[in-house]
Formats: C-alpha cells, structure tokens, sequence
C-alpha cells in the first residue's frame, strides 16, 4: 500500500486500518510512505484517479482505497481479489 507511514508506524488512523486490514489477512507486502515525497504523492493521485490515502496496489494495479477494500472485506472478496491480481502479469512490467 502507499500511504502515511510504514508497516510499524502508520502516521494516521486511515492507515492503520489498512495495516490491520492486511495484517488480519497475513498477506505479505511493502509498503511506500507517501510522505517521503510530494511528486510522487501528486502523480499516484493522477495515476489512479483516486484523491486520498491509503492506496492499495497489487502488481502495479490500482484496487483501491480503504473504503473500497473494506467493501471488498465485508463482501468476502478482499483476499481473492488480491490473489486474481496476483496471478495477473505486473503493469509495471
């Protein structure tokens, strides 16, 4: 995910529910702090045509903010959505 802080130390409460989010689900991952630098804070927010933070990409996909993935937790989709996109070839590549 990309948000305010680090696995350790989420920098607000939105982020630290996506930390609790994964972190229930024992998926592993890394994690960027938006913080760090504001180019990159502005560009991902174009890129995804998403306006806040957290984020959560798999494989160089956009899935969503928090209040998408809890959607997808309430709705039991969370984990297998995050495994389709993990089977998925890497946008990034």
């Amino acid at each position: 995910p990309v948000y305010e802080g680090n696995k350790a130390s989420p920098q607000c409460g939105f982020s630290r529910q996506m930390v609790e989010l994964l972190g229930n689900k024992l998926i592993e991952y890394d994690t960027f702090d938006i913080l760090e630098d504001e180019d990159i804070r502005a560009g991902l927010k174009k890129f995804s045509n998403w306006p806040t933070y957290p984020q959560l990409y798999v494989r160089g996909q956009f899935i969503g903010g928090l209040d998408i993935c809890k959607e997808l937790e309430e709705e039991d989709e969370f984990e297998s959505t995050i495994k389709e996109h993990l089977e998925k070839p890497s946008a990034a590549a």
